[in-house]
């Protein structure tokens, strides 16, 4: 079917927490292999309800990350499928090693949500506020990479996420995001959505920035400038292809990204520019800075991913052009 992109961009009426939950009980009510860890934040995930109806299928492994993969690979062993939750710094630092090892090497399926990226932590802090997770995730072999958009597409893609063999990194927010997709739309993994056309830029987002590259991508409109907006939901395996059709077309890219510059989108980006279609290119996202207390508004300005920062980034890549 595809997919159809939002007149406007709009708060979600449904937390990504209470989507994930309610989709992950529907398939694990036809999938007896599915079962669900967590350590000790059930509560705040909203995966209780999940808890409830299938409680022989759920396991609380508490603040031991480490061990809660580790546990996850021994069902994936066993012949189940597990999904194993944690806040993203702790489901990729803290847990790092039995990742790459009891997992991914192993060849096991392991389904890892890493949830509160970036600034959408917000009031967590700078402890909490993962900036590295997807480097982290990127740098490991057969590993996919995702972070869906909004509910509509968190829908879509956990059937197929649950359906595939291997590790998967599902990074999500967990409260309330913004709504990009009409309900119905359709996702393929490994697959980028241009949501508009132009001619002028073309604008690479992931997560929570894609609805700021959207609004971005309006008001450099009213200026005069056309720009495209793709929507890079999967950060690994790339679509490549997607990369290099834009920058032909635009002939100069920005990337933003909820993430450190480096080690993220921008640098995957820049990896197939370089070796594929040489073109400038300008990177938004933290610059090698730590997270820190704040409204997740205040920390996207202070951060530079917001769309006011994006629009000036997108100014600068087409005067640099002439």
């Amino acid at each position: 079917m595809g997919f159809k992109v939002r007149n406007e961009v709009v708060a979600e009426k449904t937390a990504m927490r209470d989507a994930f939950c309610q989709t992950l009980i529907e398939l694990a009510k036809k999938d007896d292999r599915i079962c669900l860890l967590d350590a000790d934040l059930m509560g705040a995930m909203g995966t209780k309800p999940f808890a409830k109806e299938l409680p022989e299928r759920t396991v609380d492994c508490g603040i031991q990350e480490a061990n809660m993969i580790g546990v996850a690979a021994g069902l994936s062993a066993e012949g189940k499928n597990p999904f194993a939750h944690t806040f993203g710094i702790f489901a990729t630092r803290r847990a790092c090693d039995q990742i790459f090892v009891s997992c991914a090497y192993a060849g096991r399926t392991v389904k890892i949500i890493g949830s509160d990226p970036g600034v959408t932590a917000a009031l967590n802090g700078g402890t909490h506020m993962p900036f590295e997770d997807l480097g982290i995730m990127r740098g490991m072999p057969e590993v996919t990479v995702i972070e869906p958009t909004d509910v509509t597409m968190l829908k879509d893609l956990l059937p197929k996420i649950a359906a595939k063999p291997g590790v998967d990194y599902l990074r999500l927010v967990r409260k309330s995001c913004e709504a990009i997709y009409e309900e119905g739309s359709t996702f393929e993994i490994g697959k980028a959505n241009v949501l508009r056309e132009g001619d002028d830029v073309a604008i690479i987002a992931m997560g929570y920035c894609v609805g700021q590259a959207l609004i971005a991508a309006k008001e450099l409109e009213e200026k005069g400038i056309k720009a495209t907006v793709i929507d890079m939901f999967t950060l690994k395996p790339l679509d490549r292809q997607a990369v290099i059709d834009a920058a032909k077309k635009t002939g100069t890219v920005v990337t933003v990204e909820n993430h450190y510059v480096n080690n993220g989108l921008g640098s995957a980006v820049a990896e197939v520019l370089c070796e594929e279609c040489p073109t400038p290119l300008i990177r938004l996202g933290s610059q090698d800075k730590f997270g820190e207390v704040g409204s997740r508004d205040f920390l996207a300005a202070k951060f530079g991913i917001n769309a006011e920062a994006i629009v000036k980034a997108a100014e600068k890549a087409v005067a640099n052009k002439k």
